[in-house]
């Protein structure tokens, strides 16, 4: 399926080109390498602003001496026991750190007192599938150990994500399921990236800004590289075939987007098991365009979505 400007929503186009270009720059290793390095030299670190900011060392439960730099944000002046949202950040399990969503935390804290731990997760570049997979459920193991630490009620944990950390949020909501480890609240996957098969017609998308299916491709390619024989269905959630006990669920995807349709085929499957969901299409919408485009129409659309349906789980199954 080819894409062009001229498909998406008249106000996104403005970003069409310089999107583009992103995907080509990170369809290079070299270009994949230096974008990740000047993102951490950039952001790391970076605090977001009326909150309190720690970052402490969670130990792997897998990797000997491996140390996850988890970023940690708590509203000021609260000292009551709060609820807690387990956040993976975005990047097609490649590239990526937890600050680079400074702006969701922001939004999120504002909306409900609500405490916000983000694992900086091992990525494919260097430590394919498991790494960054077994980071992500030791922080929220960890989350749930150390709940008097963190002043946080242990039965009242979400999880969330965008795009490749919204299919870790898939992937880890689909583990706590299978082991009943954590039982979360509800999930927050918005438009994840979880099907490696790309067997679906928007999975084929060329021309489609700030991700298609030359860089999917790659993407999990290096996710999966040292898999050998069956894909596993934390690796690639789509696999899985079972969505009884799952957590109530919000999401929203663009309809330009190559996660489209197994977006779709996710949330269907959820509803058949009659799990309650908030989803949200939107026509004309690339992928992670309230991120891209936070100014336009569409993208104040997408991120106030996203946000009144958090407040609304929250009230529902928080309190």
């Amino acid at each position: 399926m080819k894409v062009t400007k001229e498909m998406y929503d008249k106000e996104l186009q403005a970003q069409y080109g310089q999107f583009l270009t992103l995907i080509t720059i990170n369809k290079k290793k070299w270009g994949l390498r230096i974008l990740d390095k000047l993102a951490r030299l950039v952001s790391k670190g970076n605090k977001v602003k009326g909150v309190v900011n720690k970052t402490l060392y969670i130990s792997s439960t897998t990797t000997q001496k491996h140390k996850i730099r988890t970023r940690i944000y708590r509203p000021k002046g609260v000292t009551k026991t709060l609820p807690v949202m387990v956040y993976f950040h975005g990047g097609g399990y490649m590239m990526g750190l937890p600050e680079i969503a400074n702006t969701f935390y922001t939004d999120i804290i504002k909306r409900k007192d609500i405490v916000i731990v983000a694992p900086d997760y091992r990525k494919s570049q260097k430590h394919p599938f498991p790494a960054g997979f077994n980071d992500c459920y030791d922080t929220l193991l960890w989350v749930r150990d150390n709940a008097n630490k963190l002043n946080i009620d242990p039965s009242k944990i979400i999880v969330a994500g965008h795009s490749g950390g919204g299919g870790m949020t898939a992937a880890i909501t689909l583990k706590a399921r299978d082991t009943g480890d954590v039982k979360l609240a509800f999930q927050m996957p918005i438009y994840p990236m979880i099907d490696h098969r790309m067997i679906t017609e928007s999975s084929k998308m060329m021309g489609s800004t700030m991700w298609d299916a030359e860089i999917n491709a790659k993407a999990w390619g290096l996710y999966l590289r040292n898999i050998r024989g069956d894909v596993p269905k934390y690796a690639s959630p789509s696999l899985n075939e079972d969505y009884s006990g799952f957590p109530p669920t919000i999401s929203f995807v663009g309809d330009l987007e190559p996660f489209y349709d197994e977006n779709i085929a996710y949330i269907k499957a959820l509803k058949k098991a009659d799990i309650p969901v908030k989803f949200k299409i939107f026509k004309g919408g690339y992928h992670a365009f309230e991120i891209g485009s936070p100014k336009s129409t569409m993208g104040k659309a997408g991120n106030a979505f996203q946000l009144d349906a958090f407040e609304e789980f929250y009230d529902k199954y928080i309190q």
